[in-house]
């Protein structure tokens, strides 16, 4: 409304007040008989004397009428009023949109169809009621396979809403296994899109799949791969066989052209792959796309991310993006015997620079995180750095785990080189032992036994900090 409305009439009696109020969904001021008016002209759009329209009105079919447009957006907009959502679900408006989407071919139109259901499904009665109707489940998902990015955005939208619903997850992984089409058109978009928004959502998607369902994750890992890995893939003259690994990084690499903080999701969804041995062996024994994966990952923690000129509280927000981009380095390191391309050697002390910078500024990080919840509650404190504390563990025992495997690595050439450089000096080596033991101490004493012979001072004074190291004669 543009202005307050105006005061009833002196001669309106009480029952005309109730029939106007009875007009008003719910608490809100949005009217019944306005929004009956829109959902049956959707009816009228998608009806057999419409849709049977000659090939001259074909074009005119994938275009949306500028008044109807404003309309549906309104109700785009209302839905996200949980009294409208439960309105539109009592009024059967989810049917109404499934034969939309079954039948109009304009894009605009199913788009705005899709995200009025995205946004009812937010709300877990009518995500049950949506997740239960066989039909529209088939219907949806058929949406995955649209070439209009906006549609497959909100598609990708509605499907995570409901993948997230405990109720109802197991239902849509169970129908996404039944369409193995679906394998295809993700990794379709993955592969191709330049639509940040849209790969950011549909890697959501494959996030919470592989999550919810290991044997799913298996099996697109497997798809495609019906020979070797590490021999070239044949591509039929009918349609492209697609590998899930070089899609994830095709999408990876155009999401870091527009914002390196939004590849949390790939990171973790390559993290997932290595929870797995054919997760691992797709990543590493195809060789250009394995080299490609750690040349990314090991320039954006080396190069980009928690770097010496940010401020330590960036680990925050850094924390998960780097806790997988570490995770899936330290797996392809671990696979280094057999993947000669590589050349592990190489890279061995630009690890160790990024992974203690990273450890440093946690230390500092967490002190400030300490004295910036002075001020708060005690209870709200206390959640605080428990959260805090559990992502930061989790980063700090995928740091140690990859620091010992890197040391144990270390050549008598490499650490005096890394003395030389600065990669190794009295601070960095002390920031290591202090988070490496005593866990990983035996990896400790074999560097200092090491350092002994390359730089005695140095390891004197190491000794001197860490008693428990000293090297027995």
């Amino acid at each position: 409304m543009d202005r307050n409305p105006s005061p009833p009439s002196p001669g309106r009696d009480k029952e005309e007040e109730e029939v106007a109020g009875g007009d008003c969904i719910g608490s809100t001021v949005y009217s019944k008989h306005w929004l009956f008016g829109v959902l049956s002209g959707l009816i009228q759009i998608v009806s057999p004397e419409n849709t049977k329209s000659s090939s001259d009105d074909e074009e005119q079919q994938t275009e949306l009428d500028e008044e109807m447009e404003n309309e549906i957006c309104r109700v785009w907009d209302m839905s996200m009023d949980e009294d409208v959502a439960l309105f539109l679900q009592e009024f059967n408006a989810p049917d109404i949109f499934m034969g939309v989407l079954a039948k109009s071919k304009c894009p605009r139109l199913r788009e705005i169809c899709v995200g009025i259901l995205g946004n009812m499904a937010c709300f877990q009665e009518i995500c049950v009621s949506i997740s239960s109707e066989k039909n529209l489940g088939q219907v949806l998902l058929h949406c995955l396979y649209d070439s209009d990015p906006p549609t497959l955005l909100e598609t990708s939208r509605l499907l995570l809403t409901c993948l997230s619903q405990a109720e109802v997850a197991s239902v849509w992984v169970e129908r996404i296994r039944e369409h193995p089409a679906i394998y295809d058109s993700i990794c379709f978009i993955m592969s191709s899109s330049t639509n940040v928004d849209l790969l950011v959502k549909v890697g959501e998607v494959v996030d919470k799949l592989f999550d919810l369902d290991e044997k799913l994750m298996l099996e697109w890992v497997r798809n495609g791969a019906t020979q070797p890995l590490d021999q070239p893939q044949e591509e039929s003259e009918e349609q492209p066989v697609f590998r899930l690994v070089p899609c994830i990084l095709e999408a990876a690499k155009q999401v870091r052209s527009e914002n390196p903080e939004w590849l949390d999701v790939y990171m973790h969804i390559l993290q997932l792959l290595t929870t797995v041995d054919d997760g691992i062996q797709a990543i590493v024994h195809c060789p250009d796309t394995g080299k490609d994966i750690w040349n990314l990952l090991f320039d954006l923690v080396c190069h980009e991310f928690c770097q010496s000129d940010d401020p330590p509280i960036i680990l925050q927000e850094q924390k998960t993006v780097l806790a997988s981009a570490f995770s899936v380095l330290s797996a392809i390191y671990a696979s280094q015997t057999e993947q000669e391309y590589l050349k592990i050697e190489k890279v061995d002390l630009p690890l160790i620079d990024s992974l203690i910078r990273v450890l440093q500024n946690m230390e500092q990080c967490q002190k400030k995180t300490e004295n910036s919840t002075e001020s708060n509650t005690e209870e709200t404190k206390k959640t605080d750095l428990t959260q805090d504390d559990f992502h930061l563990k989790i980063l700090k025992d995928i740091l140690c785990e990859f620091l010992s495997n890197i040391f144990q690595a270390l050549t008598k050439e490499t650490v005096a080189q890394g003395v030389k450089e600065g990669q190794l000096s009295k601070q960095k080596c002390s920031c290591a032992f202090q988070n490496l033991l005593p866990f990983y101490s035996p990896v400790v004493e074999d560097f200092i036994k090491i350092l002994h012979e390359v730089d005695k001072a140095l390891a004197d004074d190491l000794e001197k900090s860490f008693p428990s190291l000293k090297v027995q004669t």
